[in-house]
């Protein structure tokens, strides 16, 4: 059993971008998809797109991005919070850096920091992308 889907989500990517594959298939949960959104929007995939009719195997389909040279949008991917230990951020202590994404799960849905600071709401710091 996957204790870290997130964790899980991430790995595939950095695996498939380290091989040049173009797409990377992993399995589906809403929570997946929204943070495949969150990538999307910040320009570090190409698109994605659920995959599957039974609900036990649904998949969605990321389209991976790379610059003109071949290297890979996303250079760095790690998890933050963790099953065991949960991370929060306060509104306050938000301060989002140039070349960094930091994905929160807020009350609304996940969404960047940027986006987070811009609404004044904090969350549970998921992930960090450069």
């Amino acid at each position: 059993m996957m204790t870290d889907p997130i964790s899980d989500f991430l790995a595939r990517i950095r695996n498939a971008q380290m091989r040049g594959h173009d797409q990377v298939y992993v399995p589906f949960s809403a929570l997946k998809q929204e943070l495949a959104k969150t990538l999307e929007k910040n320009g570090y995939i190409a698109g994605m797109e659920k995959i599957g009719k039974e609900k036990a195997k649904e998949q969605l389909v990321i389209n991976l991005k790379y610059d003109v040279s071949g290297n890979p949008a996303i250079v760095e991917a790690k998890k933050i919070s963790k099953p065991g230990q949960r991370i929060y951020i306060h509104k306050d202590k938000i301060h989002p850096q140039q070349f960094i994404l930091r994905v929160i799960s807020t009350s609304k849905g996940l969404m960047s920091d940027k986006e987070a600071k811009k609404v004044g709401l904090g969350g549970e710091l998921m992930c960090e992308i450069k």
